[in-house]
C-alpha cells in the first residue's frame, strides 16, 4: 500500500531513535538549524525562516560566518555554474529567460540581539558571507535568523528543481554553513555533486501542496493535513543537507530489511516486485556486511540520483536491446545508487579535492558484488552469444573488465589525470568514469597483491571508525596501512598521486636448469607491484609478485610445467600496453603472435597481432559512391603505431580509388609540449570526370596544451610536404598548371574552443617551385549577455613570389582551388550545378560569386555576421584584393545566414553584393550557398566534445 510519506510509524520509535542519535553524538558542540518553508506551487517559490545556531568549534575568532547558496548558482549568466557548463558546450543556462532561471533572495538577516548584518555574495554569486556584529570566540554560539526565498529553477539545466510534470527534486535548495578548519572552504556550485557543508541538527516545517508524495533521506516524523496543504516535519542529526523528492504519481517504496530501512523508487517492470525485495534484501546485507550499521533511520536510493550518475555503457541502450538479465541490471543499477548514498550520507569528506576516496570504496565493491554473486557475467552480456559478435575479443570480457579497458580509453589518449585531482580539475569524461573507475581498479590492484582480506578488513574499519565526521585520505590511509601485510607506499604515493604510467615487458627468459631465469623491464620506470604468471593450455600453473622496480630486473622461478610466462594475465593491475606482457617458452617461431584478421573494429587483444576489415563508402560528384573496405590495427584504445588503408570503387569511374596512411603518436607529457605526430600518407580520387589525383604527403605535427586539461586552449605546428600528380582526360583539354607539383606547407594553429567565447588563429606559409606565399587567418565568436551571437573572421595573404601563369595557386574570394586537396568538397571542379554552392569558410571567406574572385599578388579581407532571433543572422563581407599590373579592388557582399549548427550545417542567402540586388536578380536559387558536414568523424565530435 502507497502512502504519501516515508516513514509510516508516527508513534515513539522515531523519537527514541533521535533521541539514542542524541546520546551516542551531543549536541552541545553541534551547530542547529531550523527551517520553516512553504513550497509555492504556482511560483515554484519557496518562503523560508531560518534559525541558526552556529557554534565555532575551531582555535581561531570567526569575524565572518561563510554559507553556501547553491541554488542562486542559476541567477545568471556570470556564475561558476553557467561558466562551467559554457566549458561544457551547454548554453542553455546562458540563453534562459530570467523567469527560467533559479535564485535566492535574502530578504533579512539578524543575530540574537536582533541585530541587522552586512552580507555580501562572493565570487561565483553562490556563496553568502555574514559579517557578525563581533567576532565569534572558539567555544562560543550564535545564531542567525535569516528570511529568504528560493526560486527553483527548472530541471532542464541539472536534475534540480522542478519538472514539467510538476515533480520537484529539492537538494542544496536552503543556507548550509560552510565548513572551517582553520580555514574556510568556499566551493562554488559546478554541478559536480560535490557540496562540502558542516554538519548539523536539523529540524524542518515543510509546507507543500496536498497533491504531492514526499520522498526524503531525512526522517518524516509527523505530516499534518490542511485544506490544500500539508506540513511535514521532517528531523535529520548530524546530516549534512536534506534532500525533498515531490512527485504526482509515483509514490515510493519502504523495504524493511534486516539491516536497512530503504525508501526507493527505483523500479524494474520487467522484474517482479517480489523479486525486487530479495535482490534488496542481498545487497543491503551485502553492504552491512562490508561496511557496517547505517546511522541513520533510512537509506533514500532514487532514481533520480542514480540518472545523475549511471551505469554508463550498453545499459543506456533502448530497453528493447538491452544485454543484460533483468535481475542483474536491476540489482546493479540499485547497488550503485545505494552504496553513492551510503558515502554521501555518512563520510564527511571534503568531496571537491577528496572525491577518490568514497569513489574507490564505491567501485571496490561493486567489482566485489559481481565477483561474488555474478562470476560468469560478461561485458557484453547476451549479446556476448551472438553468432556475429560471439569471436570478438570484447564478447569475451568480463563484466568487471570495463573499469580498466574505459579508464585506459583515457590513458591511452594522455588524458587521464591522477585520483587526488581536484573534482573541478578533471575533464567531465574523467569526473564521472575515468577517475571512478581507476579508483576502485586501484583497491582491486591493491587486494591481488596483499590479499582481499586485508583490504576488505581496511575498508569497514576506516567506515565505521570514521562515519559521521570529517575524514581526510590520510585517516582512510591509516586505515589500509593497519591491516597492510606489504609494503604499499606505492598506493598511495604513486598510484593516487600521479598519472604514471605502468607497463612492464618480458625482456627474456633463459633456462637455468630446473628454474627459469625472467628478465621483467619497466618500460616507464613506475615503481609498483606486478605479478607474473605461469601457464600452460590456457589454466595458471603458478603465480607470483615482484616489488616495484626501476630499469630491468632479473628473478628466477621454478619451473612447473609452464608453456608460456605472462605479466598481468588477470588483468587486475591497469596496465598501459599489454601487448608485450608474454613470452613463450615453446621456440623462437612458437613465440610468434599470429596475425588475426576479424571484421569490424574490437577491443584489443595481447595475444593477437590484430587487422579489422569494415565496408566503408564514401562519396562525392565525380566518383560517384565509392564502396570498399577498410583495413586498420585501430582498436577501442588508442595506440601508438596505426595504419588505416581504405581501398575504394568508384561506381562512376568504374576505378579503384581511395586512401592509405601510417602514423606514429609520441606523448612527452601531459602539458606543454607534449605530443609529436608523425605520419605519411596518401590518396587518389577523380577531380573532373576520367581525371585523377594522387597525393602523398610526409608530414610531422607537434601539440601544446595548458596544465588545466579542462581548458579548450590547444596549439600545433604542422610541417608537411604535400607531393600531387594529376592525369586528365585529353578531351577536357589540358591542365592551367603543370599537372604534378609538391609544396611545403609550415602552418601554427591555435584554438581556445569555447561556446562563449570563441578564439582561433593560424600563420601559414607554402613554398614551390613557382610560388611563396604567406597566410594570416583570425576568427573570434562572442555569446553576448543579450543572448546575441557576434562572429568575425579576419583573412590576410601575400604572395612572395609567383610565377605561375592562372590562378589555381592564387588567393579566393569565396571557393578555395584546394590544390593541397585539404577540403571536402563534394565537386571541387564545379562552376555550376547544387555542388558549386557548396562553400567551405576559407581565404576570402565570402559567400556571393563575384567577378573575378581571385588575387595573384595579396587579399585583404573581413567577414561578420550577428544573430537576429535564434540561428537567424545577417553577414557582411569586405576586402581589398591585389592581382598583378592592376589597381587594388574593394569587394563586398551582405545577406542572411541561417546558422543551424555552427561549422556543421548552415545556409547562406545572399542579398547584396558588387553584383547589385542578387536578390532581385534571376536564378536566384543558384546563389544560396550551404556548409554542410558529412564526416562521420567530424559529427562524432559534435556529441563527444562535452566529455573530453
Amino acid at each position: 500500500m502507497y502512502t504519501r510519506i516515508l516513514f509510516a510509524n508516527r508513534g515513539i520509535l522515531p523519537l527514541l531513535l533521535l533521541l539514542m542519535a542524541g546520546c551516542l553524538h551531543p549536541a552541545a558542540a553541534q551547530h542547529r538549524n531550523t527551517i520553516r518553508a512553504n513550497l509555492v506551487e504556482d511560483t515554484h517559490l519557496i518562503e523560508i525562516q531560518q534559525e541558526f545556531t552556529y557554534v565555532n568549534q575551531s582555535a581561531d575568532s570567526l569575524p565572518s560566518l561563510f554559507f553556501n547558496d547553491w541554488n542562486h548558482a542559476y541567477s545568471d549568466k556570470s556564475t561558476a555554474l553557467a561558466e562551467r557548463f559554457a566549458e561544457e558546450f551547454k548554453k542553455s543556462l546562458h540563453l534562459a529567460k530570467r523567469e527560467d532561471r533559479g535564485e535566492t533572495e535574502i530578504l533579512t538577516v539578524v543575530d540574537e540581539v536582533y541585530r541587522g548584518l552586512n552580507w555580501n555574495r562572493l565570487p561565483g554569486k553562490d556563496l553568502v558571507e555574514f559579517r557578525l556584529g563581533q567576532p565569534l570566540a572558539p567555544g562560543d554560539s550564535t545564531r542567525l535568523f535569516i528570511t529568504y526565498t528560493v526560486k527553483l529553477p527548472p530541471n532542464r539545466y541539472t536534475p534540480y528543481g522542478y519538472g514539467p510534470d510538476g515533480s520537484y527534486y529539492l537538494r542544496d535548495w536552503y543556507l548550509t554553513p560552510a565548513v572551517y578548519d582553520g580555514t574556510w572552504h568556499l566551493y562554488n556550485n559546478k554541478n559536480l555533486e560535490d557540496l562540502y557543508t558542516d554538519i548539523a541538527d536539523t529540524r524542518i516545517d515543510f509546507t507543500f501542496p496536498d497533491s504531492l508524495y514526499l520522498g526524503t533521506n531525512f526522517v518524516d516524523i509527523n505530516l499534518s493535513q490542511f485544506p490544500e496543504r500539508q506540513v511535514a516535519t521532517l528531523r535529520g542529526s548530524q546530516r549534512k543537507s536534506c534532500d525533498i523528492i515531490l512527485n504526482h504519481h509515483k509514490p515510493f517504496k519502504k523495504h524493511v530489511t534486516p539491516f536497512l530501512f530503504v525508501v526507493t523508487d527505483i523500479e524494474s517492470q520487467k522484474y517482479p516486485e517480489m523479486l525486487q525485495g530479495i535482490s534488496i534484501d542481498r545487497i543491503t546485507r551485502f553492504i552491512h556486511q562490508n561496511l557496517g550499521d547505517f546511522p541513520y533511520e533510512q537509506l533514500l536510493v532514487s532514481e533520480t540520483d542514480f540518472n545523475k550518475n549511471p551505469l554508463y555503457g550498453l545499459n543506456q541502450l533502448p530497453s528493447f536491446i538491452r544485454p543484460y538479465e533483468e535481475q542483474f541490471q536491476f540489482e546493479m543499477k540499485f547497488l550503485k545508487t545505494a552504496l553513492g548514498s551510503y558515502m554521501r550520507e555518512t563520510l564527511f569528506l571534503d568531496p571537491r579535492k577528496d572525491k577518490w576516496v568514497s569513489d574507490a570504496i564505491v567501485n571496490y565493491l561493486m567489482i566485489r558484488f559481481v565477483e561474488e554473486f555474478y562470476p560468469d557475467q560478461k561485458l557484453l552480456g547476451k549479446i556476448s552469444n551472438w553468432w556475429l559478435v560471439r569471436n570478438f575479443h570484447l564478447a569475451q570480457m568480463d563484466f568487471n573488465d570495463q573499469y580498466s579497458l574505459l579508464y585506459m580509453l583515457m590513458a591511452r589518449s594522455n588524458r587521464d589525470q591522477a585520483l587526488a585531482t581536484p573534482n573541478d580539475s578533471l575533464i567531465k569524461f574523467n569526473q564521472k568514469i575515468g577517475n571512478t573507475y581507476k579508483a576502485g581498479l586501484g583497491l582491486a590492484y591493491l587486494a591481488d597483491y596483499m590479499g582481499e582480506e586485508p583490504v576488505q578488513k581496511a575498508i569497514k574499519d576506516f567506515w565505521n571508525e570514521h562515519k559521521l565526521e570529517r575524514v581526510t585520505p590520510s585517516d582512510f590511509r591509516e586505515s589500509v596501512e593497519k591491516y597492510a601485510t606489504r609494503d604499499i607506499d606505492w598506493f598511495f604515493d604513486t598510484y593516487v598521486t600521479t598519472s604514471k604510467q605502468i607497463d612492464f615487458k618480458i625482456h627474456r627468459v633463459e633456462q637455468a636448469g630446473d628454474s627459469l631465469s625472467v628478465t621483467l623491464k619497466n618500460k616507464t620506470g613506475t615503481e609498483v607491484p606486478i605479478s607474473l604468471f605461469g601457464i600452460a593450455e590456457d589454466s595458471v600453473v603458478s603465480k607470483y609478485w615482484f616489488d616495484g622496480f626501476s630499469g630491468t630486473r632479473t628473478v628466477q622461478v621454478p619451473q612447473s610445467g609452464e608453456e608460456r610466462l605472462v605479466l598481468n594475465y588477470d588483468q587486475n593491475i591497469p596496465e598501459f600496453n599489454q601487448r608485450d606482457n608474454w613470452k613463450s617458452l615453446g621456440g623462437f617461431f612458437s613465440g610468434n603472435k599470429k596475425l588475426k584478421f576479424q571484421f569490424f573494429k574490437d577491443s584489443e587483444n595481447p595475444y593477437y597481432n590484430q587487422v579489422f576489415y569494415m565496408p566503408v563508402a564514401n562519396y562525392n560528384f565525380y566518383d560517384g559512391l565509392t564502396p570498399g573496405i577498410r583495413l586498420t590495427n585501430k582498436t577501442l584504445l588508442q595506440r601508438p603505431f596505426v595504419f588505416d588503408f581504405a581501398p575504394t570503387y568508384a561506381m562512376k569511374e568504374q576505378a579503384l580509388v581511395g586512401y592509405g596512411r601510417f602514423t606514429y603518436r609520441h606523448y612527452h607529457g601531459k602539458s606543454g609540449f607534449y605530443v609529436t605526430n608523425y605520419a605519411i600518407s596518401g590518396s587518389t580520387s577523380h577531380f573532373q570526370v576520367n581525371s585523377r589525383y594522387s597525393t602523398l604527403t610526409p608530414s610531422i605535427s607537434f601539440g601544446w596544451r595548458p596544465a588545466d586539461l579542462i581548458s579548450n586552449e590547444r596549439s600545433s605546428l604542422l610541417l608537411r610536404y604535400v607531393n600531387v600528380f594529376r592525369t586528365i582526360d585529353p578531351a577536357l583539354g589540358d591542365l592551367e598548371t603543370d599537372p604534378d607539383y609538391s609544396v611545403l606547407n609550415l602552418r601554427y594553429n591555435h584554438l581556445e574552443n569555447n561556446i562563449i567565447n570563441y578564439f582561433s588563429w593560424f600563420a601559414d606559409a607554402q613554398h614551390s617551385a613557382d610560388f611563396t606565399k604567406l597566410a594570416f587567418d583570425m576568427e573570434y565568436r562572442k555569446l553576448l549577455e543579450s543572448n546575441r551571437q557576434i562572429n568575425l573572421r579576419f583573412f590576410a595573404g601575400v604572395f612572395l613570389r609567383n610565377k605561375t601563369e592562372s590562378d589555381f595557386f592564387s588567393f579566393a574570394l569565396d571557393r578555395p582551388t584546394d590544390y593541397l586537396f585539404d577540403y571536402n568538397y563534394l565537386g571541387r571542379s564545379e562552376d555550376t550545378g547544387i555542388f558549386s554552392q557548396q562553400i567551405i569558410i576559407a581565404e576570402g571567406g565570402f559567400k556571393s560569386k563575384l567577378q573575378q574572385p581571385f588575387a595573384n599578388s595579396w587579399m585583404l579581407t573581413g567577414n561578420a555576421s550577428f544573430n537576429l532571433w535564434r540561428w537567424i543572422e545577417v553577414y557582411g563581407d569586405m576586402g581589398f584584393l591585389g592581382n598583378q599590373g592592376d589597381s587594388a579592388r574593394f569587394v563586398y557582399d551582405a545577406g542572411v545566414r541561417l546558422n543551424l549548427v555552427t561549422d556543421y550545417f548552415e545556409l547562406y542567402f545572399p542579398f547584396y553584393s558588387n553584383n547589385g540586388w542578387e536578390i532581385a536578380q534571376p536564378d536566384y536559387d543558384t546563389r544560396i550557398r550551404f556548409i554542410i558536414t558529412i564526416s562521420p568523424r567530424t559529427l562524432t565530435g559534435l556529441f563527444t566534445r562535452k566529455w573530453f
